[in-house]
Parts: structure tokens; sequence; C-alpha cells
């Protein structure tokens, strides 16, 4: 930021973040997230990577402060992960009540309702192999159940 003499404001708008956040990385109230690394690398290609994680190392690959070229911010693109589930069938199946006619009443209703249940058994019983908890500093953990 410094290097291409911007301010925090300005800089946050370069590489597409909120203001906010990036003021509270500099407070030291939170730490970088790799898509704060991702959105510098994405706007300034010669940063070392090193450099900017760990400290070590020149800021640039090339070794010389190359100017980066300002554009206007083009909006992000959000990809939020798809999760895809199979229909579960019901297991509770009511039956159809038939239609009364009815001149400015309330309908009759059935006072205990007859249900079926039907248990569906064409499919093994399926086991947890894996469970991850994904948190907000884009860091996660796996756990996985004991074997028996």
């Amino acid at each position: 930021m410094e290097s291409q003499h911007m301010t925090q404001q300005v800089f946050a708008q370069f590489i597409e973040m909120s203001p906010a956040s990036l003021s509270s990385v500099f407070n030291g109230r939170t730490k970088p997230t790799l898509n704060i690394i991702e959105a510098i690398k994405k706007k300034i290609p010669n940063i070392n990577i090193d450099w900017l994680m760990f400290g070590t190392g020149s800021m640039y690959l090339d070794s010389k402060a190359a100017p980066v070229q300002h554009s206007a911010p083009t909006p992000p693109i959000v990809q939020s992960p798809m999760l895809e589930f199979e229909p579960s069938p019901s297991p509770v199946v009511e039956p159809a009540v038939p239609a009364s006619p009815s001149v400015n009443s309330v309908k009759v209703t059935h006072q205990n309702p007859v249900r079926e249940e039907i248990k569906i058994v064409d499919k093994p019983p399926r086991r947890v192999t894996e469970i991850r908890v994904f948190y907000d500093d884009q860091t996660w953990e796996s756990f996985v159940p004991a074997k028996k």
C-alpha cells in the first residue's frame, strides 16, 4: 500500500475489499485472510507472497517496485458452494379428506386423523465418514469418527 502511495481507503477499493475489513487487519484486531492475500496478489501480480505473508525476502519478485496499473474496481465475483441434496420421501402419508360443501361454515375436520407410516428400505443406512467445520478466518478442522 505504501509503495503504491495509497491510503487505506484507496487500497481497500483497489483490492476490492471493504475498508472496515482492511482497517481491522491494520489495527491488529484480525489477521489477514487468504481472501485478502489473493486479492492483493491478483492486483499486484509481481508481489512476493513470502514477503506478504511472512515478511521474508524482497517485496517484489523482480526486486524492483513496478508501478501498479490502477483501474476502476470491478465488482467481485462471489462464488458460494452449491450443496446438492437428494429429495427425501416423506415417511408419513395422510389420507385425503373428501371435500364437503359448506355454506358460511367451518369445514368439518377429523378429530383423530388416520396416519399411515411407510418405511423406505431400498438403501443401506448411511454412516458419517468425516465432518468438516469451516471458520470465518478461512481455516477448517476435520473430525473423523473412531473406527469400530
